[in-house]
């Protein structure tokens, strides 16, 4: 077996251990984390300059940032949720208002009803975990990858997750892209690039 079939193998078994992990915290740990997450990082974006903000719809237990974005548009910010308007092709963000329609997208996560593309200038991407070096472990489609290798400018990137997805290595490959930041309940790493 070559090293990248067994890299994948490995992050397959590490992706679903710590999703289990993380559907298994009980109801206060997981508000506590999800509050001390959301207050790092409202404190952080107040000293970013306004752009828009591509933002992600909770799935499987991630920490829930709707209603900071939501305050943020209310202080005059945009945002935008990622939306795969192909498989195995790079993302789309569409811009995004509180309370407007949304259809289910792939995995039924609900995206814009509306089409109206935009280039975010600072990316909240989920975790299902992380390492040392800023690199992500996500689902396994590849998407923000994709997504980074074709946006220029490059938005900001910050991954928001929990402790508990803080690996050593995920084994970084050539088309993996690192983060600039990491926030969890434990606070914010930053990368020097």
């Amino acid at each position: 077996m070559d090293e990248w079939a067994q890299v994948k193998l490995w992050r397959r078994d590490r992706r679903d251990e710590l999703i289990q992990r993380r559907a298994h915290l009980p109801r206060a740990q997981r508000q506590r984390i999800h509050e001390q997450v959301t207050d790092t990082l409202r404190d952080y974006l107040a000293n970013q300059p306004q752009s828009c903000i591509g933002f992600y719809w909770p799935f499987k237990g991630e920490i829930d940032l709707r209603a900071l974005i939501a305050e943020l548009l209310h202080s005059g910010a945009a945002a935008a949720l990622p939306v795969v308007v192909e498989k195995a092709r790079p993302l789309e963000f569409w811009r995004w208002t509180a309370g407007m329609r949304t259809k289910p997208g792939i995995w039924r996560i609900p995206v814009p009803e509306v089409r109206d593309p935009v280039q975010p200038g600072l990316l909240l991407i989920p975790l299902v975990g992380f390492d040392t070096a800023g690199y992500r472990l996500g689902y396994g489609g590849g998407y923000y990858d994709r997504s980074l290798a074709m946006m220029h400018p490059t938005p900001h990137k910050i991954g928001v997750g929990q402790e508990l997805g803080r690996l050593p290595s995920i084994h970084p490959q050539p088309h993996d892209i690192p983060l600039d930041l990491i926030i969890t309940e434990s606070g914010i790493t930053e990368f020097r690039r």
